[in-house]
């Protein structure tokens, strides 16, 4: 057992330093989708990693730059960290209970937008450095950061950006964006990530809206239109009827149903979190509900916009219509093929009025739960956490792991400060002091341990 003392009573000590750094990174706006505050954040963020010594860039894109930091030490283990500076909306703001890019503090939580995603996970990874170079005047092994700005509009940029990079990103280890704790206050080892196929569906079906006493009976209505197209994507069973969707689909190992089993029940938790009386599908909980959860594939309606929305009564008939749809893919689906596959249904069913936008996709990439680095990433978070991290196989969430994974070829390890009220994408996105606290301590075990 190796003494980290020292380590952690210079984080104990510095907290209020790194609280108000991390207060300054989100005090800055870096909406991807609006593109606000993009470049801005992204040289803050370079001269965070300036300040602790690394040589850093800020490389183009053809959307947002990505920040590159390395640090190199007197031993051949390389660490690689993956994190994102831009943030969702903050809209709605009225449902803020302190505006959303002026950093709050209360009750033990710090508030803002983008503070637990991403820049509390980024901010804590560097205080964890500050600790080991205040105490050893080196670090125990190289570190290389990769904060790109396009993360919560599906890193459209990214995987070019990493195939065009890979000597440069070339590591052993990768840590990935997020993590944090379950409701029983237990840390979670994600190990791997579903895909995503999102599109936005559209139909026009006049040139204006018209009133509905003249158009109802005669012209066609673009939101009925929509919803009927809609309607043939998915059955009342849940099945998914695009034709071949399944075919590429891995069920899950009996290692991966070894690890679901062993983790803690989750369907009394969801139903008081979310306010959901009941489940799809029949299902009621224990580990079939874990497996359906992450191991199925979806087709979501995101959003729906036609005609009028407004207070009141508006007797119109909409000329055009749209909605949002997410597709998450798990292994060994492609976005590529299901947005192949949805068009060509559609046009079978009927609808080749509707038009397909791709706005992102990503494939799903997943690591293996008895890689070595997993074991040394949740080994060191026993003795901060106490308790061992649960092995989760997969996460209904999706990102851009697979070129780290599958072209860098990485193991990707998860680690972070999340908490099941952490709020992230809604008002009031918050993290809590503690984890803040236990997540630096973690990242400096373990990259005291990977230079070991």
């Amino acid at each position: 057992m190796y003494d980290y003392t020292n380590l952690d009573a210079y984080l104990d000590s510095h907290l209020d330093e790194s609280i108000a750094e991390l207060s300054k990174l989100v005090a800055q706006p870096s909406v991807g989708a609006q593109n606000l505050g993009i470049k801005e954040c992204a040289e803050l963020v370079a001269g965070m990693l300036r300040k602790r010594g690394f040589a850093t860039e800020i490389m183009p894109t053809e959307g947002a730059p990505v920040v590159f930091g390395e640090r190199k030490a007197k031993s051949d283990k390389t660490l690689l960290f993956y994190c994102h500076y831009d943030v969702q909306p903050p809209e709605p703001l009225e449902l803020w209970e302190t505006p959303p890019f002026e950093p709050s503090l209360r009750g033990g939580k710090l508030y803002g937008r983008g503070v637990g995603d991403d820049k509390g996970h980024i901010v804590s990874r560097l205080f964890a450095i500050d600790a080991l170079l205040n105490e050893y005047g080196e670090l125990p092994c190289n570190v290389k950061f990769i904060i790109e700005g396009e993360e919560e509009t599906s890193s459209v940029h990214l995987h070019e950006y990493v195939l065009n990079n890979k000597e440069r990103l070339k590591a052993d280890g990768c840590i990935w964006e997020f993590g944090g704790v379950d409701h029983e206050e237990t840390p979670i080892q994600y190990l791997g990530l579903r895909g995503i196929c999102y599109v936005e569906l559209s139909v026009e079906t006049a040139a204006t809206d018209v009133h509905s006493g003249i158009g109802g009976s005669i012209f066609p209505n673009a939101a009925w239109r929509l919803v009927w197209a809609l309607n043939c994507l998915k059955g009342p069973d849940e099945r998914i009827r695009l034709p071949g969707f399944y075919d590429k689909v891995r069920k899950p190992s009996t290692r991966d149903l070894e690890l679901m089993a062993a983790l803690p029940e989750t369907s009394a938790a969801y139903k008081k979190q979310y306010g959901v009386k009941s489940f799809i599908k029949g299902l009621t909980g224990g580990v079939e509900l874990r497996v359906e959860e992450v191991f199925t594939p979806t087709c979501t309606i995101c959003g729906l916009t036609s005609g009028y929305q407004g207070p009141g009564s508006k007797t119109v008939q909409p000329a055009k219509a749209s909605a949002k749809v997410d597709f998450r893919l798990v292994p060994d689906q492609r976005p590529a093929d299901v947005l192949e596959q949805l068009r060509r249904h559609l046009d079978a069913e009927g609808y080749s009025d509707v038009q397909v936008e791709l706005l992102g996709g990503e494939a799903p990439a997943r690591t293996d739960p008895d890689d070595p680095f997993i074991k040394l990433v949740c080994d060191t978070a026993l003795e901060v956490y106490g308790k061992p991290m649960a092995l989760l196989p997969l996460v209904g969430g999706s990102g851009p792991n697979y070129p780290f994974v599958h072209d860098l070829g990485l193991p990707v390890a998860t680690a972070g400060l999340g908490h099941p009220d952490g709020r992230g994408h809604a008002p009031n996105e918050n993290i809590r002091m503690d984890l803040y606290l236990k997540h630096a301590k973690h990242m400096a075990r373990l990259m005291a341990a990977f230079g070991r």
